[in-house]
């Protein structure tokens, strides 16, 4: 994906997500592993998520147990803060 690509989906609201999958694990149901995945996605319908976790579910043999998701606006006012004090420079 070029930068161009990645700038236009961060202005249509696009937000860094990350999801922590939990699975068992396929030879050994009663485990569960681990799974993390990345990627820009739409809050709060999480479509490209979807999609993976579709395509998981119909290729992949471990059966999912869990899925928590976060997102962060990668877009945003910058964080400002005042200083109470003046520094001059000679």
């Amino acid at each position: 994906m070029s930068y161009g690509e990645i700038e236009k989906l961060l202005l249509e609201d696009y937000r860094l997500t990350t999801a922590e999958i939990l699975y068992h694990m396929p030879d050994h149901p009663i485990l569960l592993q681990s799974y993390v995945w990345q990627d820009l996605d739409l809050s709060p319908d999480f479509p490209e998520l979807k999609k993976f976790l579709d395509f998981w579910e119909r290729e992949l043999d471990g059966k999912l147990h869990s899925v928590t998701v976060a997102s962060v606006e990668i877009v945003r006012p910058a964080d400002l803060v005042h200083a109470k004090g003046e520094i001059i420079i000679h």
